[in-house]
């Protein structure tokens, strides 16, 4: 009878603890205190250094194909996020320009792409599904334009990873704020 109890208050309080889990579990930060921005990533990954690409680059240590980046580039003097267009309109061109560029041997097809404010920012969310020639990936990204540079926060992974990872990936995503 007394095992009966202690095994039923420990399942009460493993469950009790179990639902005081933060959203940000399993979740670390990464802050660019030069370039103004920050965002969660998965604890399992690691930095990978690019020379002459990305701002950072961060992949999982097991499915080293997921990973997560962030670009810098100039815009135009003195415009806007919504200046460059409406979410969808930018949407498609980063996939014209950045994801499956010409003569890339890749196809980005956008299938969602909404706004988001936080206070005075206003960030694109933008959801593709990317061909590649031997696999198809899903990739989400999150873009904003400060101080003259357009801030894009890219996460990629395999399609046949995405539904167990989506919820985490859109967490991660979301996260990304530039200062």
């Amino acid at each position: 009878m007394v095992k009966r109890i202690v095994a039923l208050v420990l399942l009460v309080l493993s469950l009790s603890l179990q639902s005081c889990a933060s959203a940000t579990a399993g979740l670390k930060s990464y802050i660019d205190s030069y370039d103004g921005y920050q965002f969660l990533y998965p604890n399992s990954w690691v930095e990978v250094k690019v020379n002459g690409g990305p701002d950072i680059v961060l992949h999982d240590l097991i499915e080293e194909t997921e990973n997560i980046s962030v670009i810098i580039s100039p815009v135009p003097e003195g415009k806007t996020l919504e200046e460059l267009g409406t979410p969808s309109e930018v949407g498609y061109r980063l996939s014209k320009n950045a994801i499956a560029p010409p003569d890339s041997g890749r196809t980005a097809e956008l299938v969602n792409a909404e706004s988001r404010q936080e206070g005075d920012k206003t960030y694109y969310l933008l959801e593709y599904v990317v061909q590649l020639p031997n696999q198809v990936r899903h990739n989400l990204a999150s873009v904003i334009v400060r101080r003259g540079q357009l801030f894009t926060l890219n996460l990629s992974t395999t399609e046949k990873r995405w539904e167990k990872s989506k919820a985490l990936f859109e967490r991660v995503v979301n996260s990304f704020s530039v200062y």
